[in-house]
């Protein structure tokens, strides 16, 4: 059996265009020759939907799109996610899928394993099914999985080091889906990225397609939706457990897959790289998740104020990538502390990337503030007060300038500040969408690296001087901070992976240090908690997926 791929790019709430895009898409499946076309999971509504599920008018809106599809989707077996209201719990709906062609509803199944971990709160939202849903077409029996239904085979999970799709629930809806009589796996996925999860997903369906001799279609959802990036990668693996077809990363796409196919040669050639170098990864991921978020909410400009230091140098380097030269302007705000180099960098940056610039000196207004000040502030000693008052200065020029002309202000502070607090609410962590939030100093450096291996785009000099962020004289980073290498490694155990102190100590690291870095880390939450959404490129990134609370005295002892 052939089976279309439709790897598309939905937008949360767009059910009209999200619906005219799956039409599209069953078309030019159907022309290609395919008897199915398998979209991902929820794609009729975009995922994550979140509370909207929770308006009764955007239920019933989808539920007059899926009806509408029946009329529109003709010569070919579309399966479409949507919320569907079969749950016995009226408070509920189930994430569900429908297959639809020629007029009718041929089938309907729902997902059966609910995360709760990181990102997801389906059971917010959804109750699970109760069994796995098989369909038979044109003689063969077909199982709907959806997403999480096919990560919890405890063969492939037994011995291998925790992670976030272990083993979590007491059954597996693909065994069930065997036991049923299926002759081919469905699974529609809206499955966000991260660093390093490629590999093991697609090893877990190879696993799973090779274990029980069944070819699996797997299509994962691509894009950005607020702060996730979904990187799409959807496979069709063969029943000896081969990957024979594949969709491109953080694209759009289709391919057709044949259920017959054997893992030829030939037929392996075809399959696109799946994986690529982490740097080049990344970048990919930050570049969909701001194209998406400026997109989906209306801008088609950006604004990045320009440090003339490596933070801003990538998030201008992104914002390019994403929108266009012609829609970024870098913003220049030099100080009485900036030195001649940072100006130049700036400048060069803004040669190297052909984007527009402003400059607008912060000294006289930052005067202005001091003198206005004298009176409150007599008797008392300069400090990081004044520091401040620099930061928050250039914040509100940047939101001036996105408030008159409308661009969408990229916020540059990377995840070893925004960990530890070394950034100023209000000033620096102004911005609509922190594009490097989630991305650590010490791969900031490797990406800048990365984008400089053809020609030079970053100055070379923004990214081997010492960083500052030049709030006071010959001030460094490494005046405040652990050294970036160190600092990164620490908040990898204690941010990412959850290591406890006597852990990390235990691994080699100054208890010092660690216990000083565990204490500005939890300290810091307040700041967090009012930053910009973070595009998540990591298994454990600010945000969503990691609710901590501010108000709070539990602190850990070694």
């Amino acid at each position: 059996m052939k089976i279309a791929l439709c790897q598309i790019n939905p937008t949360v709430g767009d059910i009209g265009g999200n619906a005219d895009k799956i039409v599209a898409f069953a078309e030019k499946s159907r022309n290609a020759g395919a008897r199915v076309a398998l979209f991902p999971e929820l794609s009729l509504v975009g995922y994550p939907p979140r509370d909207l599920l929770m308006k009764e008018a955007f239920v019933r809106d989808q539920l007059a799109a899926l009806e509408a599809l029946r009329k529109r989707i003709m010569g070919v077996a579309a399966v479409v996610g949507f919320a569907a209201r079969d749950c016995g719990d009226k408070r509920l709906l189930n994430n569900a899928a429908a297959v639809v062609s020629d007029g009718k509803i041929l089938a309907t199944g729902a997902k059966r394993l609910l995360p709760t971990y990181d990102v997801f709160d389906e059971e917010r939202y959804f109750c699970p099914a109760e069994s796995t849903t098989t369909f038979e077409l044109d003689g063969k029996r077909i199982a709907i999985t959806i997403c999480e239904d096919a990560w919890n085979d405890s063969d492939f999970w037994l011995g291998r080091p925790a992670w976030s799709g272990k083993k979590r629930y007491l059954f597996d809806p693909v065994a069930d889906a065997v036991r049923a009589g299926a002759q081919i796996i469905l699974n529609l996925s809206a499955s966000p990225y991260s660093l390093d999860k490629e590999p093991v997903r697609r090893a877990m369906f190879e696993f799973s397609a090779k274990k029980y001799k069944l070819p699996i279609a797997f299509v994962n959802q691509v894009g950005g939706n607020d702060e996730l990036v979904f990187d799409g990668r959807s496979l069709g693996i063969s029943a000896g457990g081969q990957v024979v077809a594949a969709c491109k990363a953080f694209d759009e796409d289709m391919v057709v897959f044949d259920t017959e196919s054997a893992a030829t040669p030939d037929a392996l050639a075809k399959v696109p790289a799946l994986e690529m170098e982490p740097e080049e990864e990344v970048f990919r991921a930050l570049v969909v998740g701001t194209r998406d978020y400026a997109r989906k909410c209306g801008f088609t400009k950006s604004i990045v104020g320009l440090s003339g230091g490596i933070d801003s140098s990538l998030v201008a380097v992104i914002a390019v990538e994403a929108l266009g030269a012609k829609n970024v302007t870098g913003v220049l705000m030099p100080s009485m502390y900036s030195s001649a180099g940072s100006v130049t960098d700036a400048e060069e940056l803004v040669r190297n990337l052909g984007i527009g610039s402003v400059k607008v000196p912060i000294t006289p207004i930052y005067n202005a503030f001091i003198d206005q000040l004298k009176d409150a502030f007599k008797h008392t000693a300069p400090d990081i007060t004044e520091e401040n008052i620099q930061a928050r200065i250039r914040g509100t020029i940047l939101m001036a300038l996105s408030n008159k002309f409308g661009g969408l202000l990229l916020s540059t502070g990377n995840k070893s500040e925004v960990s530890v607090g070394y950034c100023t609410l209000y000033g620096d962590m102004a911005g609509g969408l922190d594009v490097i939030g989630d991305v650590l100093k010490t791969l900031v450096y490797r990406i800048a690296q990365w984008i400089n291996r053809e020609r030079l785009v970053i100055p070379e000099n923004s990214i081997t001087k010492p960083p500052s962020a030049e709030l006071r004289p010959n001030q460094t980073d490494q005046d405040s901070l652990p050294p970036y290498d160190v600092l990164d490694a620490i908040l990898k155990e204690y941010v990412e992976e959850e290591k406890a102190i006597d852990e990390i100590i235990a691994m080699g690291f100054d208890p010092n240090v660690v216990m000083r870095t565990v204490r500005l880390v939890d300290l810091s939450e307040y700041k967090r908690k009012q930053a910009a959404p973070v595009i998540k490129v990591t298994g454990r990134a600010f945000g969503f997926g990691r609710r901590m609370p501010i108000a709070q005295r539990y602190r850990q002892r070694t």
